[in-house]
């Protein structure tokens, strides 16, 4: 897109974003995403209900009373985006291709993010990381990650996922929390989703194109793989190549919900023909709950 479509689609991602994020979106965010330990506030009377485990002996020998330890929630966050651009993300049968809802998703966790004083980071990756944009806060670098990822041309076309998550590890101090928006095109991911998901809190967010799942009958078609340029020809009139195909589909999705539930990740489905923020709310909806 050239830089008036570009200005055009920022802003208009500017005030959707901020308007769900000034009337629900941030209190649910803030209610999932607490922080991640707690620190030391100061030392009061003890009041029925305090826990034993926090009684200051030593502040009650000299006082002669009962003090407790208060502590106080760290709230701040490290929030880090990992976007998948590689070919197949490009991929859009509505308004939209995968790659711009992910922008779109993304931008509304980054002002929820700033609005509770969190930071925000970025990392756009195809079989490589091709960006990072270390975490800060404020609005204005908000609207520069959106921009990046709206905007920024991959060199090339895979998709290694290990690869981003491995370099997030090695970048992020432990117990940030990771959005990793991608369609899931790839294999072999599943150990460093493991290993990540135990040093930070990780939420896995799958882009979903329906026809990428059915074969219209249209008759002998060339499909192109967009990662790889690889072609076939399929006969959709086929009665069993359309029952191959979706079964296929069905079998992959399986066995990615299988390997989030194995590594302890959380996982959210965006269908591109639906809201998202629908599925948003019920997600944290659902994780508030647990």
């Amino acid at each position: 897109m050239d830089e008036k479509e570009l200005l055009k689609k920022i802003q208009h991602i500017d005030i959707f974003s901020n308007r769900l994020v000034n009337t629900i979106f941030a209190g649910e965010y803030e209610s999932v995403f607490k922080g991640q330990g707690i620190t030391f506030d100061e030392v009061r009377e003890y009041q029925p209900g305090d826990e034993i485990r926090w009684i200051d002996w030593n502040v009650t020998a000299r006082m002669g009373q009962t003090y407790v330890k208060k502590y106080v929630e760290e709230r701040e966050l490290v929030i880090m985006l990992l976007i998948d651009l590689s070919g197949s993300t490009t991929f859009g049968s509505t308004t939209e291709t995968k790659a711009a809802i992910s922008a779109e998703i993304a931008a509304l966790l980054a002002f929820s993010a700033i609005k509770n004083n969190d930071k925000v980071g970025l990392i756009c990756f195809t079989d490589s990381v091709e960006h990072y944009v270390p975490p800060r806060k404020g609005r204005r670098h908000v609207l520069r990650v959106i921009r990046d990822i709206l905007c920024f041309q991959p060199r090339k076309t895979g998709t290694d996922i290990s690869e981003a998550l491995s370099f997030a590890d090695q970048v992020l101090k432990p117990h940030s929390v990771l959005f990793l928006l991608s369609d899931f095109m790839d294999s072999d991911y599943q150990k460093q989703l493991q290993i990540t998901s135990k040093r930070h809190s990780l939420i896995a967010i799958t882009l979903i194109d329906r026809r990428e799942s059915i074969i219209p009958n249209i008759g002998m078609i060339e499909l192109e793989d967009a990662e790889t340029g690889e072609r076939v020809v399929v006969d959709t009139t086929s009665e069993q190549a359309q029952q191959f195909y979706q079964e296929r589909n069905r079998q992959v999705a399986a066995e990615r919900q299988q390997i989030f539930r194995s590594s302890k990740v959380d996982s959210i489905e965006i269908n591109t023909d639906e809201s998202y923020v629908i599925e948003l709310m019920r997600f944290f909806h659902k994780r508030v709950k647990r």
